[in-house]
């Protein structure tokens, strides 16, 4: 006792002077020597970390076959390596003092076979990402790749609306029907504010994007507001309810961001997916930090910030720190053993989903389908690729087999596969192509019966209107990028690109399609695969009126109709076997069905060519040599363009005149 009142006793004034000293750091926000609080310069540090476009890939990947947690591979991202570098870094910023948040900028859902289980009852990406702390998620354009019935399921699975105090779903420029659940339950908010641990109160709004909107598959009557008027709108909110620092987390890509960026001011950092663009610096507009983590967990991003209240600015702090913006989620990252089990759990309940949805033929995600020694590639955009070519012919060779009728062509989006087919590359997977790898690349989307993967659809176009499409695939690289353009099997065309558009109309933006950008067209009226040579083709002339076959996907189905609103010189009508013009009301009659009435998926057609591809004396099937690179189905050629046809020929009547004119007054000065 005797000691404890010489300390507090004897020395009141020194006791005094340190409660002071602690009581005005309160009020200056300095707790010592934490990094998290205002020091000699006045700001205020914290940290963000970023992912976006997971698409339901919980285990490492690329290939998959090649995971094992107790080796070294090459693989790279998984949720449980993820789980284990957000709880690193979170822990050495503790021990600085400095806050951390943890963001998704959209599209965890959709892509990997994972994603299956959204239409069984699950929501394993959602529950995962809250186990491992994310602050909040926003919602993508894949996030409705099932309809917004299942989306809102999905989200009430995952604990919503009560689990925003876990994790907030953000959709600012969303806006669901009043009595869907999505609204009436409040299943995603509008925005959100975190108040961190240094007294910085962040604010947080989610947008998804014109493109994004594009690539929707079913939203039902969930309508997009404009992007730029309700940011402006949520950051005046914001900044009125005391946000020092604004985030938007946007599914747009980074063109898009940075036209926000440029037209919203106010916004101090865009977190960013969508374009699956690896930001290894963040882009800057203004005062505004655009970041980006590429996808399937490849990375985790990291913003090291600083916000001086004196200037209302924030500022990066990465390179001062020594820290990259970009980690890559690889083996040397070990799986945390919660997340993994969870993921293990997910695994096994796909599995079971495997097994019911193949008919007992696959009862694990990673059985072997095929072997090849190259990559399946869907490289280079807007342009045919070999995997694009294996996907399209599957489509036309298994459908015939199917449906016992020939099919002329097969047309597949790039967009709608999504990825290229890696072969595994370790000692104990060497060539192995799995079933989660194609189904990775091709299974986006579902179909009328409720099962996963997008239904195979049968028409009939004339041969005119094949040349159209053509047309059109050309001009839909150009307005609308490389998830619009078509890949063929059945046909082979070469097309000058600057042949396009004659020119576009100013103020409206509306392109006026030459229709002579194709210089050849040509259908293949052999069997099988079609060949590199002349052998077997016919010439696809202009005004044909004959009837051509025609099997693509459901997506591609529902915009060939839509031409016509954007095109008006442009017109694809789809029709039955008869000639007959099918309308929209009534595409669910265009469906391939096997034959015990089960809907005909893409991604169950690479399955099967891929395991028709027997090699002898392999048992397992090879994938042909064919595959391994292009094969001159899409080729671009240089004429000389329409554009400087027309302005020649102007300039030629131009001259002609301007002659005449010479030569008349010539006539009539030696005249007079």
């Amino acid at each position: 006792m005797r000691n404890k009142t010489s300390l507090f006793g004897t020395n009141k004034g020194l006791f005094s002077i340190l409660i002071a000293i602690l009581v005005v750091a309160s009020f200056l926000g300095i707790p010592g020597n934490s990094k998290g609080y205002a020091g000699e310069t006045g700001e205020l540090h914290f940290c963000i970390l970023h992912t976006n476009d997971m698409h339901s890939a919980l285990i490492p990947h690329s290939p998959a076959v090649d995971y094992r947690p107790d080796k070294e591979d090459p693989t790279i991202g998984g949720f449980a390596r993820l789980a284990t570098a957000v709880a690193g870094i979170r822990e050495n910023k503790m021990r600085e003092g400095e806050p951390v948040l943890l963001f998704d900028a959209g599209d965890f859902l959709g892509g990997a076979p994972f994603a299956w289980l959204a239409l069984r009852g699950y929501a394993a990406e959602l529950t995962i990402m809250q186990k491992i702390g994310y602050d909040a998620v926003a919602i993508g354009n894949h996030e409705y790749d099932y309809g917004p019935d299942v989306l809102a399921q999905y989200l009430v699975q995952a604990g919503y609306p009560e689990a925003h105090e876990k994790t907030l779903v953000l959709a600012s420029n969303t806006e669901a029907p009043a009595d869907h659940p999505l609204a009436a339950q409040s299943l995603y908010r509008k925005t959100g504010m975190f108040e961190l641990e240094n007294g910085l109160k962040v604010g947080v709004f989610g947008l998804i994007g014109k493109d994004a909107v594009r690539s929707t598959g079913d939203t039902g009557n969930v309508q997009f507001l404009d992007q730029h008027e309700v940011a402006r709108q949520v950051v005046d909110e914001l900044k009125e309810q005391g946000a020092d620092i604004i985030v938007a987390i946007s599914h747009s890509g980074v063109d898009e961001d940075q036209e926000l960026a440029r037209n919203v001011p106010g916004i101090d950092v865009i977190v960013g997916g969508h374009s699956h663009t690896a930001l290894y610096k963040p882009a800057l507009r203004g005062n505004t930090i655009i970041a980006q983590a590429g996808w399937s967990g490849t990375y985790l991003g990291q913003l090291e910030l600083a916000y001086n209240p004196n200037t209302s600015k924030v500022r990066v702090r990465n390179e001062e720190n020594s820290h990259p913006f970009l980690t890559p989620i690889d083996d040397s990252f070990s799986p945390d053993p919660e997340i993994d089990a969870l993921v293990q759990e997910y695994t096994l309940a796909l599995n079971a989903y495997i097994d019911e949805t193949t008919d007992g033929r696959f009862d694990d995600i990673m059985s072997t389908v095929a072997r090849s020694d190259f990559v399946l590639s869907n490289e280079p955009p807007s342009s045919e690729t070999p995997l694009g070519n294996f996907v399209a012919d599957a489509m036309r060779v298994v459908t015939q087999e199917v449906i016992g009728i020939r099919v002329d062509i097969a047309g597949q989006a790039s967009g709608n596969i999504r990825k290229s087919i890696f072969p595994g590359t370790a000692e104990y997977s060497g060539e192995n192509i799995s079933l989660y790898e194609i189904i990775e690349a091709t299974s986006i989307g579902h179909g009328l019966d409720g099962y996963p993967g997008c239904p195979i659809v049968s028409v009939y176009l004339t041969g005119e209107e094949v040349r159209r499409l053509l047309e059109v695939n050309i001009l839909a690289q150009r307005f609308m990028g490389d998830s619009a353009f078509l890949q063929f099997s059945g046909l082979r065309y070469s097309y000058n690109p600057a042949n396009a558009v004659l020119f576009t109309i100013p103020f409206i933006n509306l392109p006026i399609p030459t229709t002579r950008a194709v210089t050849r067209a040509e259908i293949y009226t052999g069997e099988g695969i079609q060949p590199v040579k002349s052998e077997g083709y016919v010439p696809l002339k202009r005004g044909d009126e004959r009837l051509y076959h025609l099997v693509t996907d459901g997506y591609v189905l529902l915009c060939l109709p839509l031409v016509k609103d954007i095109l008006p010189q442009i017109e694809i009508v789809p029709k039955n076997a008869d000639g007959e013009p099918v309308p929209p009301e009534r595409f669910d009659q265009l469906i391939v069905r096997e034959s015990d009435g089960t809907e005909l998926k893409v991604w169950e057609a690479v399955v099967s060519y891929a395991a028709s591809q027997l090699a002898e004396p392999e048992e397992v099937p090879r994938i042909p040599d064919y595959y391994e690179g292009v094969v001159g189905r899409i080729n671009k050629t240089w004429t000389f363009p329409l554009l400087a046809w027309v302005i020649l020929i102007l300039v030629v009547i131009v001259a002609g005149i301007a002659f005449l004119v010479w030569r008349r007054r010539k006539r009539k000065r030696a005249v007079t």
